[in-house]
């Protein structure tokens, strides 16, 4: 019998970053992300990846119609962008002295 593959992706990018999208229709869009889901690698970024939802009416008085939504992105294919350099950049870790690990700008060495 197959296992069922539980395991959780690593992820560089948090919830509540700002991020630059690499490629796709809304490439060089920036955005700040919404939320982050490890066991598809997938982000979801404010006003990137909008589609469009159907949505019946469920209960009696309620409209339905068409919804504009942000739809999960692959978090390969977003690059973090520093807050002091305003470039995307790749995330350095450092380790401060009381052990806990820290993201750093790889450009301009700013602590994320």
């Amino acid at each position: 019998m197959l296992k069922k593959d539980t395991s959780f992706k690593k992820i560089h990018v948090k919830t509540g970053d700002k991020v630059v999208v690499l490629c796709g229709r809304d490439r060089n869009q920036r955005g700040k992300v919404l939320a982050v889901s490890p066991k598809e690698a997938k982000v979801i970024v404010s006003g990137i990846g909008m589609v469009s939802k159907h949505a019946k009416p469920r209960r009696a008085g309620e409209e339905g119609g068409i919804i504009r939504t942000e739809s999960a992105i692959y978090s390969c294919k977003v690059q973090l962008v520093c807050g002091r350099c305003d470039s995307p950049t790749r995330i350095a870790h450092k380790f401060a002295e009381d052990g806990k690990k820290l993201r750093m700008c790889k450009k301009c060495g700013e602590i994320i």
